[in-house]
């Protein structure tokens, strides 16, 4: 009897986990809801081009949102869908955006874009090409939920002796999908305060590992950040 024991308390510990209140559902992840990510490299991580489940959301943060949400709320039968393209700028996703945005029909639209459009192209540009893009998801959806993310980096790897100026681009970029953010109505995601925040406890390199892309470490951040905006954007009603 003596050997059954541990036994008995493995299982009933896994039995009082399984019966627990998994983390509620953000109220944006209505039933059946369409979940877009758009973006560039930091997106896209390797996503697969067909239907493969396996590979198809890629391995960004996009596949731990995914992951997480989908796993505890099967019920929902929500569909996250990744479209970023590595080296995208706004002026590739203004190209694809009919394809890859539109014709997709999201209830739900996030984009992060900025990092590429940071080595050419001038602000005004950035800032009006955006616009397009936000304005034109919005007319073909009214009912259209957006985030915004900002870009965001670390001065590590082959960015950190040119920081300060790449930086400042960086900077230009954020203040306009702040700007933007609160002129459409967006949840807007503060990376780079989040990595800010992470790099103060481990090394930057820990969570970016060239100055741009972020180390799986990393990937989880920019997740729990996407998440939180989410949640205190739409709060789920009170009970």
């Amino acid at each position: 009897m003596k050997h059954l024991l541990p036994l008995l308390l493995a299982c009933l510990s896994s039995a009082q986990v399984a019966a627990a209140d998994p983390e509620p559902s953000p109220a944006a992840f209505a039933p059946k809801v369409r979940i877009l990510f758009q973006g560039d490299s930091i997106t896209d991580m390797a996503r697969g081009r067909g239907t493969d489940p396996n590979h198809v959301l890629g391995h960004s943060y996009v596949f731990l949102i995914a992951a997480k949400y989908g796993a505890a709320f099967p019920e929902l039968d929500l569909d996250f869908v990744n479209r970023g393209v590595g080296g995208s700028t706004v002026l590739d996703l203004e190209k694809r955006w009919q394809k890859d945005a539109l014709d997709l029909k999201p209830d739900l639209l996030s984009i992060l874009i900025g990092v590429n459009d940071n080595k050419s192209g001038s602000i005004a540009q950035y800032e009006k090409t955006y616009d397009k893009l936000v304005t034109d998801a919005k007319a073909a959806n009214p009912k259209l939920k957006l985030v915004l993310g900002e870009p965001f980096g670390l001065p590590v790897g082959p960015r950190k002796e040119s920081w300060a100026e790449w930086n400042d681009g960086l900077t230009k970029r954020r203040e306009v999908v702040v700007k933007l953010a609160k002129a459409h109505g967006a949840a807007l995601v503060k990376y780079q305060r989040a990595f800010d925040e992470a790099a103060k406890r481990a090394p930057a390199e820990y969570w970016i590992w060239d100055g741009v892309h972020p180390t799986y470490r990393g990937h989880q951040v920019m997740a729990d950040e996407w998440v939180r905006t989410v949640r205190e954007f739409w709060p789920a009603p009170k009970k």
